[in-house]
């Protein structure tokens, strides 16, 4: 017996190959950089709290959050969470998600152009990565191209908000490179080993954007074939 067989999956499989190998590098990347603690001693905290006040940012608290890897800048509510490996740790890895989460703080408070653009999408994005498959699936029942279309579009604006994130996580990376060293937040020959974490965190980004990007090239091979 035979089943039919969606060739435009194939388009999926190199992205679905990345996602799992940047997964598996910065989940390695950041356990080992977890357990080599930073010569100085500063905790992820310390970073994130020196850093925030040498900027006159006093009124933007550091909390820590549950979970592994919850480490994030909340732009709605203006808050920095740190998971508790990075709140109270003293390791490279520590140190640089802290500096990484301030700098997302730092674009925030400067007008951060791709920063404000993100955000001011994310609500679209937000909506259509959730509808855009009732209006494909009912598309597809229904044979009805309109609303595949319409999910099309609406997954789309997903597509948009991943690429427009690249730019937001390697300037907030950047910067937190600099603001370690300037800082005296970690020695010379530790900035190699920061650079590491926050390059191996970043391959994540660049493959939640190549999934995006060939599940909506799947879409339009799927709609161009129904014509």
């Amino acid at each position: 017996m035979f089943f039919p067989v969606d060739e435009t999956m194939i388009v999926l499989i190199p992205a679905i190959i990345f996602t799992l190998y940047a997964q598996s590098k910065v989940k390695s990347t950041f356990n080992n950089y977890l357990r080599v603690p930073t010569r100085k001693g500063y905790t992820g905290f310390d970073v994130a709290r020196g850093i925030l006040d040498s900027y006159n940012l006093r009124d933007i608290p550091v909390e820590p959050s549950q979970g592994h890897m919850t480490d994030h800048y909340d732009p709605r509510k203006r808050v920095v969470r740190l998971s508790q490996a990075v709140y109270n740790g003293s390791s490279i890895a520590s140190v640089s998600v802290a500096a990484h989460e301030v700098g997302h703080a730092l674009q925030h408070a400067g007008g951060y152009a791709p920063l404000t653009l993100r955000n001011a999408i994310f609500p679209i994005a937000s909506f259509g990565s959730s509808a855009a498959w009732f209006f494909i699936i009912g598309g597809l029942f229904l044979g009805y191209d309109g609303l595949f279309q319409i999910g099309i579009l609406l997954f789309g604006a997903a597509v948009a908000f991943q690429v427009v994130t690249l730019p937001v996580e390697f300037n907030a990376s950047s910067r937190a490179i600099r603001l370690l060293a300037d800082g005296g937040f970690i020695a010379g020959e530790e900035q190699q080993s920061s650079q590491r974490v926050l390059r191996a965190a970043a391959l994540t980004y660049v493959a939640a954007m190549a999934a995006s990007v060939a599940q909506l090239l799947r879409l339009i091979l799927l709609r161009n074939r129904r014509r």
